[in-house]
């Protein structure tokens, strides 16, 4: 019997340096202390107070909730610190046709019947005209209860329509950065103020060997998670990785934000209004509710989209509206020799459909997966840049979806947009669509297939034809079925109470007047 191998540590990464705060650096921070800094490892986060951050994410998607838990967060605790309110989807205003409303919800769209998808039955009652292709929302239990204004957390009972609920979250911020900041401390994390000055690199390898501060300190690294913002500190200045444009299908490189004070109990959805050149999101948090115009310059000038904006606000602003100019792509690769991007170091998508923290959700998650030693294995380096490149193309390929699948001819920029060429995977998609109303979710796809159909209907892409299959069926029975599906969503939804009325009944309510209000951009970060 052959003798048990011995442990190897001594190539162990030890030494794990996260360039930047914010919500990516502390999310990383926080993630990273969790399980490596056990006396062996150390983590270590270098930011500088005079370096503000770009404003990050208020709105979220489900996934959130998996990262919270896995640095056992108690959400009623998380939901209190940080002003939070519950997200059931995105209300989507003026996309398809001027005057259009649909939401995007999450969790289930009905429920299949005998194997046998519940979009395709629906189609063909939509075909025999007994059904409005917009009513798609009447079957799903997050948006019948985000219509309504109502929040109930899922129910253990899979009987009950309750247990089809999914959420997210709606949060500031700049306080969630600061409640992870105090959990990564707690852990371990050790933060060091400073501006790094300088970049010290191996002379064999290229890898980052350490950086120094403006106060002369030296900091070593076995691995360094960049996440120092659109500038890429040490990803693109130093390694010069390269930076792939995807603004010819996304052309929006603009965006203006604006706090204001509530006018009403908050909505448990997230709303993207279309303007003439670019869209509107109004966030609505426990203290205050975050809006923005996100635009393209090439079709609009900041002068006319901040008073777009300003013209469309539902309350007073709390500060002066401000600006982020951004380029939308990726970098090359996410991961070049020691460094790992997240955020927006590492490529930037508009926050139309709420992804921008949970990439870096699945940047830190992938990692874990991918842990090296050292020296850092080429071929684990390439499974990471493949899969966040995999992750990317499909968050692109879902937003893109928007601007393509529009009837709006009002403005220059629709016309373009509704017109211009899209990536290839993109089209087969929509080409599947349109045959049969075939939906197939490929790999590891973020968006499943009730978020593609909510968006295809939603914005009056009605295939040509459904699934034959679904003739197998009895029509007179499904029928009956989708009524009393249709019912039990709605009288259930009508028992919930409204979101402001569960958060102070389980405590996770701030009383507090908070202080001065943050500027946050969106879901950017």
């Amino acid at each position: 019997m052959a003798e048990p191998r011995d442990i190897v540590t001594s190539n162990r990464i030890e030494k794990v340096v996260v360039v930047g705060g914010g919500t990516a650096g502390w999310m990383a921070a926080a993630a990273l202390s969790r399980f490596f800094a056990d006396g062996k490892r150390t983590i270590t986060l270098i930011e500088s107070s005079e370096i503000g951050t770009v404003g990050v994410g208020e709105a979220t998607i489900p996934p959130i909730r998996n990262f919270n838990g896995m640095l056992d967060i108690p959400e009623n605790e998380f939901l209190r610190e940080t002003r939070a309110t519950f997200k059931l989807g995105i209300e989507f205003v003026d996309w398809g046709r001027l005057g259009d409303r649909y939401i995007h919800p999450f969790g289930n769209l009905g429920r299949d019947f005998h194997g046998i998808g519940f979009h395709q039955l629906f189609l063909r009652e939509v075909f025999r005209g007994a059904a409005d292709p917009s009513s798609f929302a009447d079957y799903s239990m997050s948006a019948v209860a985000a219509g309504l204004k109502r929040f109930g957390r899922p129910s253990a009972d899979a009987r009950s329509p309750v247990s089809e609920i999914n959420y997210a979250f709606h949060f500031d911020a700049t306080l969630y950065a600061d409640y992870l900041r105090r959990l990564a401390e707690r852990q371990g994390t050790v933060r060091r103020e400073g501006k790094i000055v300088q970049v010290h690199r191996n002379g064999e390898t290229g890898d980052i060997a350490s950086v120094v501060l403006e106060s002369g300190a030296e900091i070593e690294g076995d691995l360094f998670i960049d996440c120092s913002g659109f500038r890429g500190l040490l990803i693109e200045q130093e390694l010069e990785t390269g930076y792939e444009d995807w603004s010819h299908w996304l052309p929006m490189d603009r965006a203006i934000a604006v706090p204001t004070q509530n006018v009403a109990s908050p909505d448990p959805f997230t709303r993207a209004t279309a303007h003439t050149a670019g869209w509107q999101w109004r966030i609505p948090l426990q203290h205050r509710t975050g809006n923005g115009h996100v635009f393209s310059s090439r079709y609009m000038d900041e002068d006319e989209a901040r008073s777009i904006l300003l013209d469309n606000l539902e309350g007073e602003p709390l500060a002066e509206p401000r600006t982020l100019r951004f380029t939308t792509g990726m970098r090359k690769k996410a991961w070049n020799h020691n460094v790992v991007s997240l955020g927006l170091s590492s490529g930037f998508i508009e926050p139309l459909e709420s992804t921008s923290i949970h990439l870096v959700q699945n940047g830190i998650a992938r990692l874990f997966a991918l842990f090296p030693d050292n020296p850092i294995s080429p071929a684990e380096r390439d499974e990471y840049n493949r899969g966040m490149r995999d992750v990317y193309e499909d968050v692109r390929d879902f937003v893109i979806l928007h601007y393509k699948a529009t009837q709006r001819d009002d403005s220059a920029f629709w016309r373009d947009v509704r017109t211009m060429d899209v990536p290839e995977s993109l089209a087969r998609k929509m080409e599947l669509w349109r045959l049969h109303g075939r939906v197939f979710r490929e790999n590891a796809e973020l968006f499943a297939l009730p978020s593609w159909v909510a968006v295809m209907l939603g914005q009056n892409m009605c295939p040509d034809a459904y699934d034959a299959i679904a003739d197998t069926l009895d029509e007179a029975k499904v029928r009956t079925a989708m009524q009393q599906m249709r019912e039990g969503y709605r009288a259930t939804a009508e028992r919930l109470p409204t979101q402001e009325e569960f958060l102070r009944r389980a405590g996770a309510w701030y009383e507090d007047t908070p202080a001065a209000p943050s500027v946050s951009f969106g879901s950017f970060s």
